[in-house]
């Protein structure tokens, strides 16, 4: 039995400074992630592996040229970011909104932010990266290569 002024399970307990302590260890990881990718340039050869699928097809997968996109980002390049790999980009954008929505929630002490897309979101956004891989590979989508 639960008392009557009791938070629910669902709310973090602890103060503040608890309740941003993961959102926190999240951003200083990716923020350690981008500089890292910004201080290593992915177009020089030899600082990463290549993508197995371009090495031993030639095919492009959705990912290529998502580190060369983030290294843009880091150094506030936007279009070259969008031209290496524009749903990279996007999928920045939208974690960062995640994150931001995530930490408003922490910091107010609210319910922990829940992720549950419909299953139409989902194959939507995968029909769209199929797309994108296919045409990026057929002769007339060589803008799209990175």
């Amino acid at each position: 039995m639960h008392p009557v002024n009791a938070p629910s399970p669902s709310v973090p307990r602890g103060g503040r400074a608890a309740r941003l302590a993961v959102p926190a260890g999240v951003l200083a990881a990716v923020t350690g992630a981008f500089a890292y990718v910004g201080a290593v340039d992915p177009n020089e050869p030899g600082h990463y592996p290549v993508c197995p699928l371009l090495h031993l097809t030639g095919l492009y997968c959705p990912g290529c040229g998502g580190l060369r996109s983030a290294h843009a980002v880091a150094h506030g390049d936007l279009l070259t970011a969008l031209q290496a790999n524009g749903p990279a980009v996007l999928g920045y954008a939208g974690l960062a909104v995640l994150w931001t929505v995530w930490v408003v929630r922490a910091a107010r002490g609210g319910p922990p932010l829940r992720i549950d897309p419909p299953p139409v979101l989902l194959w939507s956004l995968g029909a769209l990266l199929l797309v994108f891989t296919v045409v990026r590979n057929l002769p007339f989508g060589g803008w799209l290569h990175p």
